[in-house]
């Protein structure tokens, strides 16, 4: 009809939570600083609902200066588009983005490589506006042991990182570690720490599942695990919102709705993902489900993922916490 105005994916989401924040907290764009193809899909991320997205800038082997480089392009880049976009440095930016019709941003690190040995880089990353860092990606690094492999635990120099964390406001996160340097982390850490992007394992049997015994730790210390989209993490490659939502009912049932969050994980060019997979088996072994055709749930999928949870009760108070109240709560009590 002429004149009517379409209902989009945020109208749809705005029926059921009314004014809530939501925040994906991890999402890949391409890890090329010289390549910004990709940043305009931010716009749609917007545009379906999402209020806050953490995107990552690093992981794995990368070092100091492929981090701080993708920083820069990032950051020029919404920088330029400072009317669309808000570079989030407190807590209070991602409601006042909210209510300027803004996206605001922050960055995450996957992997204590990006320090490169030096601890002084964290309070740098900081200010640059990374809000989370992960200890290990997968594999073994001089912090602590990864998810894919036999775990050490976590090192002298890994302790320290996470003390420097605590002072500067930077959030500790136990996604793609093992166990042991988990469950370390969560012991030495002096505030929450989160599980960024972690599903339950009891779930879905994957190596970079995790436990319920991880889980409860991490919820008894006030720390949020954010459930991923990522097929392969889900099931058998299997990215069907019913199955995600099974992921989010395990958890609000086991650690209760002040302990799940949404990062959907979503890599926007999945060619970039499949090389990486192809060039480091060890990291991303075939068998363990790795590859070319891994399934993922979008972030403009968001109102399919409220419109199945809202099928099965959930109501608004829970809606709030769980699309983005309680990673709001971890920034206004760890972000310095």
């Amino acid at each position: 009809m002429m004149g009517a105005k379409m209902r989009t994916g945020r109208d749809a989401i705005r029926e059921r939570v009314g004014d809530a924040v939501i925040w994906d907290n991890h999402a890949c764009m391409p890890l090329r600083p010289d390549d910004n193809s990709f940043l305009p899909q931010l716009e749609r991320v917007h545009d379906a609902g999402v209020d806050t997205i953490t995107l990552n800038v690093g992981f794995g082997d990368q070092g100091v200066e492929e981090h701080v480089r993708m920083l820069g392009a990032i950051r020029t880049w919404l920088g330029e588009r400072a009317g669309r976009y808000l570079l989030a440095s407190a807590a209070r930016d991602i409601t006042a983005a909210k209510a300027a019709g803004k996206l605001a941003v922050c960055f995450d690190i996957e992997g204590m490589n990006a320090l490169g040995g030096q601890l002084s880089m964290i309070e740098l990353y900081y200010d640059l506006g990374v809000r989370w860092m992960l200890v290990a990606y997968n594999l073994a690094n001089i912090a602590g042991g990864g998810c894919m492999e036999e775990d050490g635990g976590l090192t002298r120099f890994g302790r320290d990182a996470v003390a420097v964390m605590n002072r500067v406001g930077m959030v500790p996160c136990g996604t793609h570690t093992g166990y042991r340097t988990a469950r370390e982390l969560i012991d030495a850490s002096s505030t929450p720490v989160i599980f960024s992007h972690s599903n339950p394992r009891a779930m879905w049997d994957h190596p970079r599942n995790i436990p319920d015994t991880l889980m409860t730790a991490c919820a008894e210390r006030g720390g949020v695990i954010g459930i991923n989209g990522i097929g392969i993490f889900l099931g058998r490659n299997d990215a069907r919102i019913t199955t995600f939502a099974d992921h989010v009912e395990y958890a609000l049932a086991l650690v209760g709705e002040d302990h799940v969050g949404i990062a959907l994980d979503y890599v926007f060019d999945d060619q970039e993902v499949a090389a990486f997979a192809a060039a480091n088996p060890a990291m991303f072994p075939s068998e363990a489900g790795y590859g070319a055709g891994m399934a993922m749930i979008a972030p403009w999928q968001m109102d399919e993922i409220v419109e199945e949870l809202a099928k099965r009760g959930i109501g608004s108070a829970t809606f709030a916490k769980l699309l983005g109240g309680n990673h709001l709560r971890i920034a206004g009590e760890i972000w310095r």
